[in-house]
């Protein structure tokens, strides 16, 4: 090479003369054909790298396309504003929604915003203490069919680059049935410690007035919670029982309903909702005495649409507070066999006809003689027959001329949390019905 640069030199110094000799034609030709050669064989170079670049990254992109394609884990990336920006196959088969369903949806396509807030409170408590990525995450998703998935999402931090905006990525994996039993329930439980812990409960009551004399009598009391999904009180009762949280449940309920009646009109009765079951805790009577309102003004009101395994310890357990006072309703009775057996054992001061039977009374000759044999049977074991729901003045003339003897539903009045509401129901009756000096009251005890 040294030799080739130097006779290039001499050519460029004195070219007629040097040319004139052979060998320095050779070389000169040499000098011009040397960077032909030389490029044409570093492009034949870069092009065999660039086929074999390309094979590779073809076979890489095959093989990523078969993982996404084959894989049990949905593999997902979202912007930071929390829509989707990729979304692998496995969607489809998990959540019900193709890929090209979820790109650019908000995560709320399938997680409600109560669980998508809870989990991304999870998720900056992981990279609190992790750094940049989180593992093994339980989040409640939603299939497209409303039905709950329970993910076990493991993700990390994208970063801001080329313009474009930072955000997450990761993969998701459905729990197997126990797992995610375990994992509802231990969100259940964590909801209903939240609900008693924090006194998330409200009390509206709802009038219950004499059909005979129009008077107010009694109202029910009727738990609102305040951390309600849009799911009722009926679904979060069902939950506390499911994850033996259902006594601790009942008595925060019971204990926000007595603290309200104080601001209710005097002598009406409060009657209080409460499951057999809970009526056998021991802590029940204290809970009753330590409140303002006296005994005899309180009606224990029990639903219980499955069969009571054991009335005796039942009916022991609430004979000490009957004597004292404590009166005892059974809700909807007449909607089945369960309900019927309990009004029998039990004995109850106060009887409600379940809602299903007063709905058309009015129109239905089976549900009237039902309720008339009902309202003879109340009469012969000394209980007071309500008819719930009446929401129409065909129904409440019918519920009448049966001969039942006090009313509730929206007709009547609809529930409230207010108390100035509670104080106008009483003005109400008390100017359109006669005697307001007579006490309210549900009627005779057992005879």
């Amino acid at each position: 090479m040294v030799f080739v640069l130097a006779a290039g030199a001499v050519v460029i110094l004195d070219p007629a003369e040097v040319l004139e000799h052979l060998g320095v034609r050779v070389v000169a030709g040499s000098l011009v054909l040397m960077p032909i050669v030389m490029v044409c064989l570093v492009a034949l170079r870069f092009r065999r790298n660039h086929r074999s670049e390309r094979i590779h990254t073809g076979n890489v992109s095959r093989l990523l396309d078969r993982v996404l394609s084959t894989s049990h884990e949905w593999i997902w990336a979202v912007d930071d504003e929390w829509k989707f920006t990729f979304s692998s196959q496995t969607s489809a088969d998990l959540l019900g929604y193709l890929p090209a369903e979820l790109i650019g949806e908000p995560c709320s396509v399938i997680i409600d915003p109560d669980d998508l807030a809870r989990a991304r409170g999870a998720v900056a408590i992981s990279l609190g203490r992790e750094g940049s990525s989180w593992n093994g995450l339980t989040v409640r998703c939603r299939h497209r069919d409303g039905s709950t998935v329970w993910m076990e999402v493991s993700g990390g931090i994208r970063p801001a680059a080329d313009g474009q905006p930072g955000g997450f990525d990761g993969t998701s994996r459905m729990l197997p049935r126990e797992t995610a039993q375990e994992a509802a329930a231990s969100r259940s439980q964590n909801q209903i410690r939240e609900i008693i812990d924090g006194k998330l409960l409200l009390t509206a009551f709802q009038p219950i007035h004499s059909l005979g004399t129009g008077h107010l009598i009694g109202v029910e009391a009727l738990s609102r919670f305040v951390s309600d999904d849009g799911a009722g009180a009926e679904y979060w009762f069902q939950e506390a029982a499911a994850v033996g949280l259902s006594a601790e449940l009942e008595f925060a309920a019971l204990t926000t309903a007595l603290e309200a009646a104080r601001e209710l009109p005097p002598l009406i009765y409060v009657a209080l909702n409460i499951s057999p079951a809970t009526c056998l805790d021991p802590g029940l009577p204290g809970l009753l005495e330590r409140s303002s309102l006296p005994l005899d003004r309180m009606v224990l009101e029990q639903t219980e649409r499955l069969e009571v395994p054991e009335y005796g310890p039942l009916i022991a357990a609430l004979a000490p507070l009957r004597e004292r006072g404590l009166r005892i309703a059974v809700d909807d009775a007449g909607s089945g066999f369960a309900s019927m057996r309990h009004v029998l054992h039990v004995r109850p001061d106060i009887i409600k006809l379940d809602r299903s039977l007063t709905a058309g009374i009015d129109d239905d000759q089976g549900q009237r003689a039902l309720g008339a044999a009902l309202a003879e049977f109340a009469r012969r074991i000394g209980a007071t027959l309500v008819a719930e729901g009446i929401e129409t003045q065909a129904e409440l003339a019918a519920v009448t001329g049966l001969g039942m003897a006090a009313g509730q539903g929206y007709l009547l009045g609809r529930p409230s949390v207010h108390p100035r509401e509670w104080a106008a129901w009483h003005q109400a009756s008390t100017r359109e019905s006669r005697p307001p000096d007579e006490r309210a009251s549900p009627g005779p005890g057992p005879s």
